[in-house]
């Protein structure tokens, strides 16, 4: 299927050069999650030769990949749109497997009973017999990930460097319990040379990580291919190795790659390419209650973005991207056994609330089915949150019903 749509790599410069007539805002339709407003559309103000990017990095996402494709060994799901649909978040899921010590929290030393990773994948092709369960015994915890929205993802990636640091300084100085850190990471992938979206080099230490729930992951580029390899077992330049598995299989029913680097451009430009689905300003005190609840503290309303990021559109301005990209202590409650890089067990990376009203559960695994049933899951004991639940919690009726409105608008 994917071999009869090849790729063709447009370089950065092409797509931000072009003169041509900007498509109207609104003028595509796109795919709905919750909200009647589109979800999958371009960047407004886009050129017609980015709206093309776009709309070929758009039909790869969601493009269902076969066992003649490359699927597996392996897999979760067999296209990006079956976590990520109408590019929001959802309904696709990942479970997660860890070995705990007794408090159900903490990880222990000994994690060699998970001999395939902490990723369970259930489903099987090109030969294999036997999926990654999870091992039975009480020192086992069983967790679930929600595929997250991937609109506006642009804009994160845009936001500059020295902002994040900025929060994360402020924080460290702050006399309340919330100091986010961030997730520092290796950028260790094969990128593309005509590809000018960011600077990293294979082997440059010290990245800032700024996607995944555990900030693991510091480009777009990096996440899809990640995505590829680790949900569907689609090898890449980027990721040339089938995840381990029972039955020792190296590849799967498409020989050597399955992807070409053009492919995991191609998708990743789609991401940026995605609009924040636009927001009517909602008149009341719920800006200003967010701030006073300490939710702004880290769910940061708006970040500078680097100047010189390649997308015009996304370069030089204030972002709402409603996080911090820094990784906070939530507690024991919501804590999952796991550690990603620099985040252990008990930390998340502040949720972007983009596109907030297109999801049905919130919090990382939806547990939480409104939005004051979030609020209050970040209140568990051990969580920096704790004090701004409290005060959330103070607030007379009205109020909090005003900021859960404001929230509930983003």
């Amino acid at each position: 299927m994917l071999q009869r749509h090849p790729v063709l790599l447009f370089a950065a410069l092409t797509l931000l050069g072009c003169s041509s007539d900007p498509v109207p805002s609104g003028g595509l339709d796109g795919l709905q999650v919750v909200g009647d407003d589109p979800t999958d559309v371009p960047l407004r103000g886009s050129t017609s030769a980015m709206v093309e990017r776009f709309l070929e990095g758009d039909a790869l996402f969601d493009a269902v990949f076969r066992e003649a494709d490359g699927l597996g060994p392996l897999y979760i799901r067999t296209a990006c749109a079956s976590c990520h649909d109408g590019a929001g978040r959802g309904p696709g899921a990942v479970q997660k497997v860890a070995l705990v010590e007794a408090d159900g929290v903490t990880p222990v030393d000994d994690q060699s009973n998970l001999a395939y990773g902490h990723t369970l994948r259930p489903y099987l092709s090109a030969g294999a017999t036997m999926p990654i369960s999870a091992p039975e015994g009480a020192e086992v915890k069983l967790t679930q990930r929600l595929g997250p929205a991937v609109f506006g993802r642009g804009y994160m990636e845009a936001v500059d460097d020295k902002e994040i640091l900025r929060v994360q300084a402020e924080q460290l100085a702050r006399g309340d319990a919330i100091h986010g850190r961030i997730n520092h990471v290796t950028y260790t992938s094969k990128a593309n040379p005509d590809q000018k979206y960011h600077s990293h080099m294979e082997g440059e230490t010290d990245i800032i990580g700024r996607f995944g729930l555990k900030a693991r992951i510091a480009t777009l580029d990096d996440f899809t291919a990640d995505a590829y390899q680790g949900d569907m077992g689609i090898t890449s330049p980027m990721r040339t190795l089938e995840p381990p598995n029972p039955d020792g299989l190296l590849d799967d029913a498409k020989a050597g790659l399955d992807v070409d680097l053009m492919t995991v451009n191609a998708v990743a430009d789609y991401m940026r390419l995605l609009e924040i689905p636009q927001r009517d300003p909602l008149e009341g005190p719920g800006e200003e209650l967010f701030e006073k609840t300490l939710c702004a503290v880290c769910h940061v309303p708006s970040l500078k973005t680097r100047s010189d990021y390649p997308i015009r559109l996304l370069a030089g301005i204030d972002a709402p991207v409603f996080t911090d990209f820094l990784l906070h202590g939530m507690g024991d409650d919501l804590a999952d056994g796991i550690t990603d890089g620099e985040a252990t067990s008990r930390l998340w990376k502040t949720a972007p609330l983009i596109g907030l009203r297109h999801s049905q559960g919130y919090m990382h695994d939806g547990r939480a089915k409104t939005v004051e049933q979030a609020i209050l899951a970040h209140g568990g004991s051990g969580s920096e949150a704790g004090m701004a639940v409290s005060i959330f919690e103070s607030l007379p009726y009205q109020d909090r019903a005003d900021l859960i409105a404001y929230v509930q608008s983003l």
